[in-house]
């Protein structure tokens, strides 16, 4: 009777082992499962951090290339000087920059200083757009032309624009204009270098309890007592 009894208590022990072990194999498959949804969407967001970055940056590059390009060509003499779109609309070139800057500070920034930056952006797309859009203005042209070359006595001097670079100018316009909106809306959902840099600071999850579970063993081994007896 007592070799039965001690049988069942023995079955009994080790199928509460299992549920234990059970039990937490499903804790730990849980956290498992959650930690690789949650690495997939900080990976989402990144690569949409990155994507964005990408952007914003081309449509600002493409303006300032743009910029630098002749945008009206004078017909019938050639020796005649002829105005870059930075020459036609001043604004272009300082609002590539500030975009580029800009992108530069999202990365660094968090939170509502991201939006106010999103916002400064998409201004200076705005800025970009209407520049583009009155620089081949046929007075503005002319009169650029008058002041810079020596045919100061004509009254007409013929000129064709070239197109080209107005158009590059305005899709980088629109991409400035997009870009500060979509920082408005997403960037508190981004890391930055500062997230990145706190997240490699901070010590993995369990560190701190493998610290003072060392430092027990090691105080126990001073006093001279068996840290493997569990009496």
């Amino acid at each position: 009777m007592r070799a039965d009894k001690s049988d069942g208590a023995d079955r009994a022990d080790g199928a509460g082992r299992v549920g234990e072990a059970d039990e937490v194999g499903g804790v730990g498959g849980a956290d498992g499962v959650g930690g690789a949804v949650e690495g997939g969407g900080a990976a989402v967001r990144r690569g949409e951090l990155w994507g964005w970055v990408v952007a914003t940056a081309l449509g600002s590059l493409l303006v300032l290339v743009a910029a630098g390009q002749t945008w009206a060509r004078v017909l019938g003499n050639g020796d005649t000087a002829a105005p870059t779109g930075g020459d036609l609309s001043p604004v272009l070139t300082p609002a590539a920059l500030a975009g580029l800057a800009g992108v530069v500070a999202v990365l660094a920034a968090k939170g509502l200083g991201r939006r106010v930056v999103g916002v400064l952006l998409a201004l200076c797309g705005v800025a970009t757009a209407a520049g583009t859009w009155t620089a081949l203005d046929d007075a503005g042209v002319t009169g650029w032309l008058r002041e810079r070359n020596v045919l100061h006595g004509v009254t007409d001097l013929p000129w064709e624009p070239v197109t080209w670079w107005p158009v590059v100018s305005g899709a980088g316009a629109v991409l400035m204009i997009a870009g500060g909106a979509v920082a408005v809306v997403r960037a508190s959902a981004w890391s930055g270098m500062s997230a990145r840099y706190d997240r490699e600071r901070r010590p993995p999850a369990g560190a701190e309890t493998q610290v003072a579970d060392d430092r027990a063993l090691w105080d126990a081994l001073d006093r001279g007592d068996d840290p493997t007896d569990s009496r």
